[in-house]
């Protein structure tokens, strides 16, 4: 069965690795469904009805997002908030329509991973830092996957080192 990604990047003209994934991506069409938060809706308005029928197609469900300021970009925030609804996503015996689906995220990220650790200059590892999603799709009963993550962009963005996040980037997809 084909993975849902969810990708969010309010700027993927101007990505360094989120741009090189999904043009990966979509030479397997097969495998992948790409779908694109920041093109699908540039009005911010989300298509609720939608994105819930398009959640339900799918048992495997990747969110890809760079990682800054700690988080992931506003309108990832925005679509858990307004179709993770009472009802479907939760809360009822017809709600939890995500439950048992795989979820993960692969995330990319400018800073080395050691600089994210206990001892590192930001003091919590990433897995400390993704808590909230992983508490959030654990609410709906969603079968909450390792994630995926690409570090050290900021200091490391030639081709070379974006080529080499490719392969490690399906491999991880390949084995959901």
């Amino acid at each position: 069965m084909k993975t849902l990604i969810i990708i969010t990047h309010p700027d993927m003209k101007n990505s360094i690795v989120n741009e090189r994934w999904v043009e990966e991506l979509l030479k397997f069409p097969d495998q992948f469904y790409v779908h694109q938060l920041y093109e699908a809706y540039p009005d911010e308005k989300i298509d609720v009805t939608a994105e819930q029928k398009l959640i339900e197609q799918y048992d495997k469900i990747v969110f890809q997002f760079p990682y800054y300021w700690f988080n992931a970009p506003a309108m990832l925030k925005k679509w858990m908030d307004e179709v993770l609804t009472h009802g479907w996503a939760y809360g009822s015996k017809s709600g939890y329509k995500v439950g048992g689906k795989k979820i993960a995220l692969a995330i990319s990220l400018g800073v080395d991973e050691q600089e994210l650790s206990n001892n590192g200059i930001y003091k919590y590892p990433l897995e400390e830092l993704t808590r909230p999603f992983e508490l959030s799709f654990e609410y709906v009963k969603a079968d909450y996957r390792p994630f995926f993550a690409y570090y050290g962009i900021e200091y490391n963005s030639s081709e070379e080192w974006i080529e080499k996040s490719v392969p490690l980037y399906l491999d991880f997809l390949n084995h959901l």
